[in-house]
């Protein structure tokens, strides 16, 4: 459904057509940080409108997912040369190689045990780097399964998205790992969040929303367009979450109790990829021809 009071919704342009912002994060200082992710850099943005660009070594290192660590550094993933990335507050990058050749990293989080945690597309497997640099490396038991993105659990496990294998899957920070299928075939899970009870999750294949607990229960939630490709998922302190839908061009949010609404962003063909909750309490998208849109409920 289309909500009946329309939040307020501002568009900031930050980068060329052809940059890309796709993940977006809040960081230290209460500032935004977003990749560019066809341009390879990395840039500062305040609630004010103030943006500053970081170039990274590579241009087409594709910096793609990013996160806060736990150095207070931000930290992204390099998914087209295979690294993972990490920026202070002050521009200061370095990057890591991932050791399994060709892994295509794309989802990072920050776990429990101080370290990040993030997925590889390309090679079936789960990666833990330390704030120094160290990487280990778990196999998944399952082939072709397009390991997507990663949240820390309010289990203290870690829980990632299983796009190709239509699966939750969860790993502790001993590398014990459980799968969990989902009901509707095709699915294709992506984005996941914690509300600190439970795991959310979306299908962007089937243009639904997914909640599961703890002990593996799964609900699914349709949306009123089932295809609007729902990308990423952020929760919010009021228990609510917020989400993008890449392929409708919309910011959409549901309730804990699975009441959905929708709001159309105002550029048309935005792509909204990345979401989060700004230190204004406003949900922040990154949108991939150039923007970011702060959607104000």
């Amino acid at each position: 459904m289309h909500d009946a009071h329309t939040p307020a919704i501002r568009e900031i342009s930050v980068a060329d057509k052809g940059a890309g912002p796709y993940g977006i994060v809040t960081g230290p200082g209460g500032a935004l940080w977003l990749t560019l992710v066809h341009s390879g850099r990395i840039a500062r943005l305040t609630l004010d409108g103030e943006l500053t660009e970081f170039p990274l070594d590579l241009p087409t290192c594709r910096p793609t997912v990013i996160t806060v660590g736990p150095d207070s550094a931000l930290w992204f993933t390099r998914t087209q040369d295979h690294r993972i990335g990490r920026i202070t507050v002050d521009g200061e990058a370095t990057s890591f190689p991932v050791p399994t050749p060709e892994s295509g990293p794309f989802g990072i989080t920050t776990g429990p045990d101080e370290a990040l945690w993030f997925t590889q597309l390309n090679t079936d497997r789960i990666g833990r780097i330390t704030s120094t640099g160290e990487i280990t490396e778990f196999a998944l038991p399952v082939q072709g399964a397009f390991a997507s993105t990663i949240t820390t659990g309010p289990d203290g496990a870690l829980w990632f998205t299983l796009n190709q294998a239509n699966a939750i899957g969860r790993i502790t920070v001993d590398g014990d790992i459980d799968l969990h299928p989902l009901p509707t075939p095709g699915a294709a899970p992506v984005g996941i969040t914690s509300d600190g009870t439970v795991l959310w999750f979306v299908e962007i294949g089937a243009g639904q929303i997914g909640r599961i607990t703890t002990e593996g229960r799964i609900e699914e939630f349709p949306l009123p367009d089932r295809t609007a490709k729902p990308h990423a998922i952020v929760a919010a302190p009021t228990g609510d979450c917020w989400f993008t839908e890449w392929g409708a061009n919309r910011v959409g949010r549901i309730t804990a109790s699975g009441e959905i609404t929708e709001y159309d962003l105002p550029s048309p063909s935005s792509e909204p990829h990345g979401i989060t909750l700004g230190p204004d309490g406003a949900a922040w998208a990154a949108l991939e021809t150039g923007g970011v849109a702060r959607v104000a409920p």
